[in-house]
């Protein structure tokens, strides 16, 4: 479904990515963990076309994508939920969420994703007439997550979801994003430094360290890895 070979990115001077190599099959959950700094979201932001890449190639379904524009990357089915959430604050709810169908046209689809985000996160329905700034946290990642799913992608790109969220919440969204991959077959690849919670539902992981795959396997496998549970796992 989506292939990195030998991707280098950065901004300006600084090279972010050095060769990184990774490949996501379609109706998995993939994770990619690593420190601050370590290139987690800039792998996303390239995939996206945001940031250029300078070497390699990136293919979606096949078809290279790294000189493609970030709507052209939309329009064919990958949909990235960006870290901080980055809702428009000024819209309602329900306007945030038109937002995400911008580039379709099939009403009466348009119509059933947004009763199935809804029905995922019953407080935005309740809340559908709010403005997006007026939200919790929380709510905001909720919003931003059903935004993208709007867009009905094929690959979700999902950058730190649960940042700054509380653990009840963060507990939440890790199981959204199960239903939604299970519910729908939708491919997600999950950037996050809570790597427990990622290990625990991702089927396959890689490790990302300056810039560079260190590692990678059965998510399972990585969560009993005595080097992982030390750097990023705490045991």
């Amino acid at each position: 479904m989506l292939r990195l070979e030998n991707v280098s990115s950065g901004y300006g001077n600084i090279l972010a990515l050095k060769g990184i190599s990774l490949d996501i099959n379609a109706g998995e959950i993939i994770t990619l963990i690593g420190a601050n700094g370590a290139g987690k979201s800039t792998t996303l932001m390239t995939i996206s076309g945001v940031v250029k890449t300078r070497t390699g190639k990136i293919f979606f379904k096949d078809r290279e994508i790294q000189k493609a524009e970030p709507d052209d990357i939309v329009k064919s089915g990958l949909c990235q939920v960006p870290e901080g959430r980055h809702i428009f604050p000024m819209l309602t709810v329900q306007e945030n969420l038109d937002m995400g169908a911008f580039l379709r046209n099939d009403k009466a689809e348009i119509k059933k994703d947004l009763d199935y985000v809804y029905s995922l996160f019953p407080i935005l329905a309740q809340r559908r007439n709010q403005d997006g700034g007026t939200l919790s946290g929380g709510e905001q990642q909720m919003l931003a997550l059903s935004r993208a799913l709007m867009a009905r992608p094929e690959v979700l790109l999902l950058d730190e979801p649960s940042m700054g969220l509380a653990p009840l919440i963060i507990k939440q969204i890790f199981e959204i994003i199960k239903q939604i991959n299970k519910d729908n077959n939708t491919t997600i690849f999950l950037v996050e430094q809570n790597a427990n919670q990622a290990l625990q539902i991702a089927d396959r992981a890689y490790v990302i360290e300056n810039g560079k795959i260190t590692l990678s396997g059965q998510a399972s496998d990585l969560l009993t890895n005595e080097e992982v549970q030390k750097a990023y796992l705490g045991i």
